[in-house]
């Protein structure tokens, strides 16, 4: 086990690829496509024999621990690794340029959902399961790698609690780079959180099925909802058969993307408590509330001014629609509620899609699988805006709550603060590069989202009209897979390595 967990942390993400691409070889044999079987089946077999070859010639040299090289490798994994992941879906589809597969493996693997195909039946089932496995391993990933190297860093959403520790994130980062075994957190939180993953999936895959999904749909689906990927092989829950109980059972499990406290405590210099009494957690609970409710209104007072005839359950549907699709998106999922259109139609009032867009833009935990700014950075800017209003009142008066809640108000709103001006930053500057590429503006800031937060879905639900990816120029898509890189590692992580103390030894 030390041999392995021994080699370069890319050697081991090849690995892991070659044998993810058996699944996909077994299913189409299943379905006699021999094709696309053999196609991934003999990748399976190069992908293993290279990363044999490298193995063995890297075996006895000494590995390289230190936070520093495995964060240089998480970076390049989101761009080289879809090469690898792109071969065998561009030999299998057969009618695709590669480039069109890599950026459809760069959505995958960083969770984005976002999809060059218009319609999912233009793309061979086991395709449709190759892109759901490679979401479901780049949440995994994302799991692991966010623990095991971005929380020592204090990145990845950690700083803003240990913010108050410590005068400079990257000095502290520099420190623990000298001293931690990260190969060693890697295998020992992979061990951990491998087993809870997969128990997951695997629970809602059943449940899916009981619920009347075919077992294909359900576990497409089921990977999807752990990943936060939304990739769907029909087009979302709006054709899948499972209907409302369906939605139920993901509503459910999507709340594992809402917090971490929800699988696991285990993180840094976090006090261990009661699950009802993390932040992130209420916070998400107060939007899931506020903005259906919002919805609800505005949409029952349409039917008001309409002097519309509607029933009760009209009414339910409506509100049910908005409560899953609010926290599919804030979880950056992007699934759409097959009820979702029964709030247009019981009013016939537009439903406002800039909701989703800034819902997506906060998005789900830190260290979860959702992207965007995270509900912590909401949350300590939302208390430090509560205690400024406090001070206008009474300027003499002193904060309580502790020294942690201290801390998020102080230094932990100042470093968020700082992560949503180089979010909206990457913003504009995702929206220009578009622009200069023909895309026009209301288009561009939907993609520039969509990216960013990691939520590609939102092209579709968003804009008055679906946005067709495959449309967009080549060095348009070129924009949006350097979006999604940056969107999933994160703009504070990237600005570290233009940091002098990251390259010292």
């Amino acid at each position: 086990m030390k041999r392995i967990t021994s080699l370069p942390f890319f050697v081991l993400l090849m690995g892991i690829s070659g044998l993810a691409m058996i699944g996909p070889a077994a299913h189409a044999l299943g379905n006699q496509e021999f094709h696309i079987a053999r196609t991934f089946f003999y990748g399976a077999i190069l992908t293993l024999i290279l990363c044999s070859l490298i193995a063995m010639s890297t075996l006895d040299r000494s590995p390289r621990r230190v936070a520093r090289s495995h964060f240089i490798t998480l970076i390049f994994s989101f761009a080289l690794l879809p090469v690898l992941l792109a071969i065998p879906f561009h030999e299998a589809h057969g009618r695709t340029s590669f480039f069109d597969a890599w950026f459809e493996m760069v959505s995958d693997f960083t969770t984005t959902g976002s999809t060059l195909y218009d319609s999912p039946w233009r793309v061979n089932a086991s395709l449709h399961l190759w892109r759901s496995i490679v979401g479901w391993l780049g949440g995994l990933f994302v799991w692991i790698a966010a623990i095991a190297i971005l929380a020592p860093m204090n990145l990845g959403g950690f700083e803003v609690r240990s913010a108050g520790n410590r005068s400079r994130i990257i000095q502290s980062f520099v420190q623990i780079a000298r001293v931690a075994d990260t190969s060693e957190r890697l295998s020992k939180y992979a061990v951990k959180f491998t087993p809870i993953y997969v128990g997951l999936t695997f629970t809602l895959w059943l449940g899916l099925m009981i619920a009347g999904d075919t077992p294909f749909v359900a576990l497409c689906h089921a990977m999807a909802t752990l990943s936060t990927s939304g990739i769907s092989p029909v087009g979302g829950l709006y054709w899948a058969e499972s209907g409302i109980w369906g939605e139920v059972l993901i509503f459910c499990f999507m709340f594992f993307a809402v917090s971490r406290l929800t699988f696991s405590q285990d993180t840094v210099d976090q006090q261990k408590g009661k699950i009802w009494r993390d932040p992130e957690l209420q916070m998400a609970l107060i939007l899931i509330i506020l903005v259906p409710t919002v919805l609800y209104l505005r949409h029952f007072a349409g039917v008001v001014e309409e002097e519309t005839t509607t029933g009760m359950m009209d009414g339910m549907r409506a509100l049910w629609g908005g409560l899953f699709t609010t926290l599919s998106f804030l979880t950056t999922t992007g699934f759409e509620s097959k009820a979702w259109g029964a709030v247009t139609d019981w009013s016939n009032l537009s439903t406002p899609g800039l909701m989703l867009v800034g819902l997506s833009l906060i998005g789900g935990g830190i260290a979860t699988t959702a992207g965007g700014v995270k509900l912590l950075r909401v949350y300590a800017l939302f208390r430090h805006s509560e205690r400024e209003l406090e001070k206008l009142v009474h300027p003499s008066s002193v904060g309580g709550s502790g020294q942690e809640a201290r801390r998020i108000r102080r230094q932990g709103a100042q470093i968020s603060w700082v992560f949503f001006m180089l979010f909206a930053l990457s913003i504009i500057a995702v929206i220009v590069a578009l622009s200069l590429t023909g895309v026009q503006f209301e288009n561009a800031m939907v993609l520039a989202v969509a990216v960013l937060s990691n939520t590609g879905p939102l092209v579709e639900t968003a804009a008055e009209a679906p946005i067709s990816i495959s449309g967009v120029p080549p060095m348009a898509k070129t924009i949006l897979a350097v979006g999604m890189i940056v969107g999933r590692l994160e703009a504070l992580a990237i600005i570290a390595l233009f940091n002098p103390d990251f390259w010292r030894k």
